[in-house]
């Protein structure tokens, strides 16, 4: 008896993949459409040059006992990963402190650099989420700038991001933000950040569409 053969159903034609870049992030476009020429006409910057900009996002966790509980400075690198979309590099001590039993090299916590579309992305969930969720929120400080147009905020929990599950959590540990602008006087960069929606203490929060 000859067997007959069963027609293979046809395959589906493959998805076609696009090639074009991902969309820019929306704090970055209220950046260029209306902060730039706002900034601009404030300050009377008549170079370009001069708008402050925001340049990158530094998020350092501190940890004394790293060196001696290393599942905890692990944890820790994860969750900030988790946090930034980007992975952590450890941090090392720079020389040596008896008094601390800390020696030089030794690991004491874990920072992570944003720059470009994933610092903006970044900070518009610092904005838009996580600063909401903090315990008491009455602004951010606003004298928290270095003199040079940097400006570090110190957040006492990492639980304000929503993307940290509660259960999995080894130690509530806090860090320390730091925003890195182009800004050469501490107002022209409190008004950058305030114009991208960052809430200061004392101030009316900018609302970006």
């Amino acid at each position: 008896m000859a067997k007959t053969k069963t027609k293979k159903a046809p395959e589906a034609p493959a998805a076609p993949v696009s090639h074009e870049p991902p969309p820019p992030p929306r704090l970055l476009e209220h950046y260029l459409t209306v902060v730039r020429p706002k900034l601009a006409q404030e300050f009377g910057f008549a170079n370009p040059h001069q708008i402050p900009r925001l340049v990158k996002i530094v998020v350092n966790v501190g940890m004394g006992e790293a060196n001696k509980t290393p599942k905890l400075l692990d944890a820790v690198v994860d969750e900030l990963g988790t946090i930034t979309g980007q992975r952590p590099v450890i941090t090392r001590a720079k020389r040596s402190i008896a008094n601390f039993n800390l020696r030089e090299g030794a690991a004491i916590g874990a920072a992570v650099t944003l720059r470009g579309a994933r610092m903006y992305e970044f900070l518009d969930r610092f904005i838009a989420v996580a600063v909401p969720r903090i315990r008491d929120f009455r602004g951010l400080p606003n004298r928290s700038f270095d003199g040079r147009g940097n400006y570090t905020v110190g957040i006492k929990e990492q639980m304000i991001f929503p993307e940290i599950d509660y259960d999995k959590v080894e130690k509530i540990h806090g860090m320390d933000i730091t925003f890195v602008t182009t800004a050469e006087r501490d107002d022209a960069a409190m008004a950058l950040l305030r114009e991208l929606g960052m809430p200061f203490r004392g101030a009316t929060p900018v609302s970006v569409g």
